[in-house]
């Protein structure tokens, strides 16, 4: 799928996440469901840091153009090294290493664990990184007119801004995790969700998505999982554009009035 698609759809994710959390009796505080669905959003681009034309590959300048081009070796070089036999012949390493769940847990994992020991700036960091994501891929007619600067400099008061709210007492810094020293472990969530959310809107394309690596199928350790090809879609094509993303912004709704209460 396409960015706008995918941060709609992380968006989403994590709205339903809040539902989820609400009929258990673990109630998110409105500042995370907010501050979750935006991280969600704009970590639902990250897996596309392999591709050099990704919104995320050109969001932050010279900086994530460098990255982009170390994760496509990386990942390339580990798909070299654990293909079997039935993996096609690739030149590049888009949607796999990525593209997969170990991926998704690893960088969520990471995530919470630098919130928890790297502080406030850490948290700041994380909450910039993917601000200027979620603008990037949920208001992407506007980003695209705008300079870099001045989405950074959203990105950045947008960070600043939230994390002061989370800041104060009852509003969710600690939500899920509330022993002392815990504050802002739940970071990882959305950004492991996010990743997931990305590979499953992917595998729903015409390529598939390899999502179960490093767990093989049949003599792929790459296998694309995906639904039938009958009904499969290619990325940016109508379906995407004129079904998916309306669904995409229904079930948000839906999934934040849920959270929330208000049905």
């Amino acid at each position: 799928m396409m960015g706008p698609a995918h941060s709609l759809s992380g968006a989403a994710a994590w709205l339903g996440v809040g539902a989820a959390a609400a009929a258990a009796d673990r109630e998110m505080p409105w500042p995370v469901l907010v501050v979750g669905a935006l991280i969600c959003a704009g970590a639902a681009l990250a897996p596309d840091l392999d591709h050099k034309s990704a919104t995320i590959s050109r969001a932050f300048g010279p900086v994530s153009k460098a990255l982009c081009e170390i994760v496509d070796k990386l990942s390339f070089a580990v798909y070299k090294a654990t293909k079997k036999p039935g993996d096609a012949r690739r030149t590049g390493g888009h949607r796999t290493l990525t593209h997969t769940w170990l991926w998704a847990v690893m960088i969520g994992g990471g995530a919470s664990a630098l919130a928890v020991l790297g502080g406030r700036w850490a948290v700041l960091a994380l909450l910039f990184i993917h601000m200027v994501l979620a603008v990037e891929g949920l208001l992407w007619r506007a980003a695209r007119v705008s300079s870099d600067v001045l989405v950074w400099l959203l990105g950045a008061t947008s960070a600043w801004i939230l994390a002061g709210v989370l800041d104060k007492p009852g509003n969710g810094s600690d939500w899920l995790f509330t022993a002392p020293g815990q504050e802002y472990l739940w970071l990882g969530l959305p950004i492991l969700l996010g990743a997931l959310v990305h590979d499953i809107g992917d595998a729903l394309t015409v390529s598939g998505c390899p999502i179960l690596w490093p767990i093989p199928v049949g003599r792929k350790r790459w296998y694309p999982i995906g639904p039938p090809k009958a009904i499969r879609f290619r990325a940016g094509s109508w379906v995407e554009m004129k079904v998916l993303m309306p669904v995409f912004m229904l079930l948000g709704g839906v999934g934040g009035a849920a959270a929330l209460n208000v049905i």
